[in-house]
């Protein structure tokens, strides 16, 4: 069955982003932010508490050091520093859910990092090699391609599997990649539309690009932003609709 999986614990300090509280029980995998693009180490603590109380899955969310454009800049970083990056924000994590007896169980990239893991190999290699370091069984999340294959073979010679990932708010290009957020139609804000993509994914393994092309899209998880306005609506919806067809 397929994955319901958030991002959450981006608040900080005095600011608050998202619903978490509301969220947390309609999903299977929370990808926790680390400190670095979003959260404080309070924020991450609770957020950890909070998915040990509902039983859901606490996935690293590591990104880019930039809290004032929430890691959604592109930064040009070489891959030891990648590396490092991506290795203090998984073993903090990992510290907070091992200290309330849970450890983390895959790794989601953020942000900017995400896409640039998704185009660069130098980021990707940067990813993996620190996954890899720190506990090679755990999976990584990447974005569903054509080229599946491809980062397959690239992650196994790092003994990483990887976990594929398709999106229920985000607009996609014909060539599988995600619209960038620059355009204004990047992201779906209309829980229908929303609903009907998320369905379209999790019953046929395709979606309809933004210039009205369907494509493949076999995911293993699906993903809706903590950050969206009309999230905590969209997780019902889609959380309704998982159950159902899982039901037959």
């Amino acid at each position: 069955m397929l994955k319901l999986n958030c991002d959450l614990g981006e608040s900080f300090g005095a600011w608050s982003m998202g619903q978490d509280e509301l969220v947390m029980p309609l999903i299977d995998q929370a990808n926790i932010a680390c400190g670095v693009h979003a959260s404080d180490p309070s924020t991450l603590y609770k957020t950890v508490r909070l998915a040990i109380q509902h039983q859901v899955e606490i996935g690293a969310h590591p990104g880019y050091p930039d809290k004032e454009g929430f890691g959604r800049r592109a930064m040009a970083l070489r891959e030891e520093d990648v590396y490092a990056l991506v290795l203090y924000q998984l073993a903090a994590l990992d510290g907070v859910a091992r200290s309330q007896g849970a450890e983390v169980g895959y790794v989601k990239p953020h942000g900017a990092l995400y896409h640039a893991m998704m185009q660069d190999e130098s980021t990707r290699r940067g990813i993996l090699r620190a996954v890899a370091a720190y506990r090679s069984d755990l999976p990584v999340v990447m974005l569903a391609t054509a080229a599946h294959q491809q980062l397959r073979d690239e992650a196994a010679q790092h003994r990483i599997t990887l976990r594929f990932e398709a999106f229920a708010d985000r607009a996609y290009n014909d060539n599988g990649g995600l619209v960038a957020r620059g355009d204004p139609h990047a992201v779906h804000h209309e829980l229908a539309k929303v609903l009907e993509q998320a369905r379209s994914i999790a019953t046929h393994g395709s979606v309809r690009t933004i210039s009205g092309n369907q494509i493949k899209m076999p995911a293993d998880t699906l993903c809706v932003h903590g950050d969206n306005q009309a999230a905590l609506h969209a997780v019902k919806a889609i959380r309704s609709m998982l159950t159902e067809l899982a039901k037959g």
